[in-house]
This record gives C-alpha cells, structure tokens and sequence, in this order.
C-alpha cells in the first residue's frame, strides 16, 4: 500500500456539518482512500455509498428531509463515491447537513465536472475541495538515488498507481492503454454528451506532440476542420478531466512578453506516451526534453498544490525568442526554472534578468531535480 501525501490531511479535514470533496481522474486512487480513511475511522460508524448505484443515487436525488434522515441515522460519517452521478447532489448535500448537522461528509468525483459548483455554492463555507493526481514523485521515491533510478520508467509510464505497482513494462503499457480508452474516454464523452471519441483523440495527439510550445488556437482549428471556438470548448473538457492543465504567458512590465497563446502539460507522462503510441525508451527518443519538461513541470505543480502553497504558474517568452520554462510566483517572489535532461547548466535570459532583477533562476536537471521536487522554497538563492 502506497501511502498518498493527502490521506491524513483528509482525515484531519473531515468535520462535522462539513462536506469534504476529492476529485481526480478515475483510476488515480480516490476509492482507495476513501477505504483507508473509512478503516482509520472504524471506531466510528461510516456509511459508504456508491453514487453508480442506482438506488443510491435515487435516494440522495430525493431532496427529502425525511428520507436522508433515514438514510444516516446513527452513523457519524457518510462517504459517497462517484458522486458527480447524482442528480441534484449539492442540494442534496446541503439538506443533509442542514438537517443532520451531526453527521461528516466525505465524497469523491471523477473529473470535476460541474460537481464542484453543484456542491460550492449552496454549501458556501461548509465545503472544501482538495485533487487527486497520479502518484506524486515523494510518494514513492525514498531518498535520490531511488528517485533517480526511477526516472526512465517515470518518463515513459508516468506514475497511475496500477501503472507502478506493475513490474512489467508490456503490462503497463496494456494498462496504461485501458485508462486511455475507457476510464479517461469516458469521463471525456460524458461531458456535455460529447460522442466524437475519434475528433478527441486526435486534439489530445496535436497537444501531446506540442508539450512545451505555444499552442495556437487557430491552427489547431485548420488541423482539425473546426472552429477556434470548438477547440477552446474541448480543450477546457479535458483540463476538468484532469488529463492536460495549461500554463499561461508571464506578463510584467516588457510589451514584447507573450501571454495570448498558453501551453499545455499532461498531468502524467504515461498517458501522453499512450495518446501518441509510444514506448519508446528514453536513449532511442527525440523527444526526451519534451517528457523531461512536462514531467518537472506537472511534478512541482502537484506538489504545490498539495501543500497549498497557493502559487501561480506561468512560462515566459518574448517575441524575439527569450524563453523559460516555468515562472512560479508565491506571494509577489519570482522563481524561474529551465528544465534539462543533461547536465548543462544555462543562465537566465537576458531581458528577464533585466527585468526581473530580484527573481531566482536555475536550471533543473537530474542532478538537483529530487530536492527542486521536495523543497517548496528552492532555489531558495539567486542563481543568474
């Protein structure tokens, strides 16, 4: 059993009269925490629930006072997995815990969905959210070496729990293509009632094959025979699926930074390398840079959000080429970060450190990257 960062402070987070909700794509691990959150619990009485069963959802769609009750009499703790399958379950929550204020809430959601507005706004300061990713890199690594040597698996398989917990390289692979084509395909084509698998497909492989560019709207939109439009709808789909997230340009004082045009990551290696079919290992590829960015980037982003460092993320370029990778800012501090599979170590472009005199620079490669993955404030120094 793997230990997940967020399990405890999950625990320590379930209240009374509260409604605590995680979402993450499907096989990320959310029902597994629920388990051992409910056994941790068991001096407790927990109802589990599914929301993919249908007399569960029937019942917790009711919007009756008297039926909820009912349903939770005794029990202190009520978990419902895949609750974005319930009609009208922010409502229905919200009568739960008005009625039986006695009871603690704890629901799961595959993809965002709506889910987070169902259940947001009628439980205003009595809900919290927390994300579910694949596997963290400090959830599995002990100490660098270990890290180290798990990195040419990590950039080709990514880290699904299934997926790691898996010796063997062709059956991961074959996992790895069934949470493509049926988990994640699913969660897609659920939303807005979507059926055109093969369009989606095909915009996730022009992402895939652009990981660390610029990504223009208007030609994906000739790519594809579509409309700008369409492809902003879909690409937004498959952020609150959680397969790709976006970086936006950093804008400060120069008029010739780019911010129009974002970039987009995939929140785990493995799933990139299926949409395009490629297993490849990493000393035959041409695209090594590529999953070595996307790995860093998507990485250091799980890790901040769950510490809930509250960082935003950018990547900086200008129009005559100057270029960084990721740009984090917490609390006004810039820290700026080019990643690097070799060992070269470059210095910050010009115009940045022109502009930006009090930021920090460094690039990331495999020597430092295991304490860039584990420190919240690193650099923590000045390097130009």
């Amino acid at each position: 059993m793997i230990k997940r960062f967020l399990t405890d402070h999950l625990l320590a987070s379930l209240k009374k009269g509260k409604v605590l909700t995680l979402f993450g794509a499907r096989r990320t691990g959310k029902t597994t925490i629920m388990n051992v959150l409910s056994k941790s619990l068991s001096k407790n009485k927990v109802l589990v629930l599914n929301g993919e069963d249908y007399n569960v959802a029937n019942i917790l769609s009711a919007q009756r006072q008297e039926t909820l009750k009912n349903l939770v009499a005794g029990y202190d703790f009520v978990f419902i997995d895949e609750a974005q399958n319930i009609p009208n379950i922010g409502q229905n929550l919200k009568l739960l815990v008005d009625t039986q204020p006695q009871v603690a809430v704890f629901a799961t959601g595959s993809a965002s969905f709506d889910l987070r507005n169902q259940i947001g706004e009628p439980l205003t300061g009595r809900s919290r959210f927390f994300t579910l990713y694949p596997l963290a890199l400090n959830e599995i690594a002990h100490g660098y070496m270990d890290a180290f040597q798990m990195l040419p698996t990590l950039l080709i398989y990514g880290s699904y729990p299934q997926v790691i917990t898996e010796s063997n390289l062709k059956e991961k692979r074959h996992l790895l293509e069934n949470i493509r084509n049926g988990y994640l395909l699913k969660d897609i084509l659920q939303l807005e009632n979507i059926k055109d698998s093969l369009f989606v497909m095909s915009l996730l492989r022009l992402i895939a094959f652009q990981v660390g560019n610029d990504v223009s709207y208007n030609e994906l939109a000739r790519n594809l025979n579509t409309t700008v439009k369409t492809i902003k709808r879909y690409l937004e789909i498959l952020e609150k699926a959680f397969i790709i997230f976006r970086l936006s340009g950093f804008s400060g004082n120069l008029r010739k930074e780019i911010t129009k045009t974002p970039r987009f990551y995939f929140w785990d290696n493995g799933i990139r390398n299926a949409i395009i079919s490629n297993f490849n290992p990493i000393e035959i590829r041409d695209d090594t840079g590529k999953l070595w960015e996307n790995f860093c980037v998507s990485e250091r982003l799980k890790k901040q959000t769950y510490l809930e460092t509250f960082s935003n993320f950018y990547f900086w370029r200008t129009y005559d080429q100057q270029e960084i990778d990721l740009v984090e800012e917490t609390d006004g501090k810039l820290n700026a970060f080019e990643f690097k599979w070799g060992d070269k170590d470059v210095k910050a472009p010009k115009a940045f450190r022109e502009n930006y005199q009090d930021a920090d620079f460094q690039t990331i490669n495999r020597i430092n990257f295991f304490e860039f993955l584990n420190t919240v404030n690193f650099p923590g120094k000045n390097k130009k």
